[in-house]
């Protein structure tokens, strides 16, 4: 089994930071995990609940509507020698009979991972995985496995890598421009904003990932754009904050995120989406040129 020989390290095993009702769903979920499949070798929290910044519950109001929100439990169940559908289903009815008990528990959400699978992308430094690993709190542990430590990658395997991230990003970037012209088309300008805004927020989340390996979770334009701006003069000028009209149309795609869906009142005009499509565009161009040149480099670098 893909367990050792690697450097491994250690991570965190207590969730006596939470409140006891807290504690109990957790240890509820652990044992009809491990009723349920027996081939589980690991079952670990991520997330807010992990890293301890849940919400518990909050409700408000946002441009006359009420709005609520509660953090889930992410678990991660980390399984050997299982079909991803079979412990799919059995997930399923967990979670069914766990919220049958009360419709006010904190809200669950699983997913399945096999042990070489899981080794195979640590090791690598995937960044969703290596974020479970860091943040995370080790719930069950069979004693069977390890969690390994990533390696040094060559520089073929960083190319291929970026590659990957920069066609799943790119690609989605250009599925929400596409969704733009849709919704230009039907007069819903508010809702193309929206896609303005999913658009710019993928072609950045493209460039970190071609760079660095590594993203965030994040919505903000203005912290994505300062994040990605060193890596080319070119980003700074699609949006050049001294020009009154670009500081506007920046300031209006990026609270499209929240807005276009929360508020009513929020107004986007014909001319504001004229004036952002061709911005995203090159936003887009952009992204393609110095992202596949970095992923060209890579394969010259030994």
């Amino acid at each position: 089994m893909f367990c050792n020989k690697i450097q491994i390290i250690e991570m965190k095993k207590s969730i006596s930071y939470l409140p006891k009702h807290k504690q109990d769903d957790l240890h509820y979920l652990v044992k009809a995990v491990l009723e349920k499949i027996p081939q589980t070798e690991m079952i670990i929290l991520y997330g807010s609940y992990a890293r301890n910044d849940y919400v518990e519950f909050d409700q408000r109001q946002e441009f006359g509507i009420t709005t609520t929100y509660m953090s889930d439990y992410d678990i991660l169940v980390v399984t050997s020698g299982t079909s991803d559908k079979s412990v799919g289903n059995k997930l399923d009815s967990i979670d069914h009979k766990y919220y049958e008990k009360s419709d006010t528990r904190t809200p669950v959400q699983f997913i399945n991972e096999d042990i070489k699978e899981l080794n195979k992308q640590l090791e690598e430094g995937r960044y969703f995985y290596s974020e479970i690993k860091k943040d995370g709190v080790l719930l069950y542990d069979s004693g069977r496995c390890k969690l390994v430590r990533r390696r040094k990658l060559n520089f073929k395997e960083i190319q291929q890598q970026a590659q990957e991230y920069f066609d799943q990003k790119f690609k989605r970037a250009n599925s929400f421009s596409e969704d733009v012209i849709n919704a230009y088309k039907r007069e819903d300008f508010v809702q193309a904003s929206f896609y303005l805004h999913q658009a710019c927020e993928n072609y950045y989340y493209a460039i970190n990932l071609v760079f660095t390996q590594q993203n965030s979770k994040q919505h903000n334009l203005s912290k994505l754009q300062m994040s990605v701006k060193k890596y080319s003069d070119e980003l700074s000028k699609i949006f050049i904050k001294t020009i009154p009209e670009d500081k506007r149309l920046f300031k209006l795609v990026k609270s499209a995120y929240v807005e276009a869906r929360y508020n009513p009142d929020f107004v986007v005009t014909k001319e504001d989406i004229d004036a952002l499509i061709p911005k995203v565009e090159k936003l887009g161009e952009i992204t393609k040129r110095i992202c596949e040149q970095r992923i060209k480099e890579y394969g010259k670098m030994e």
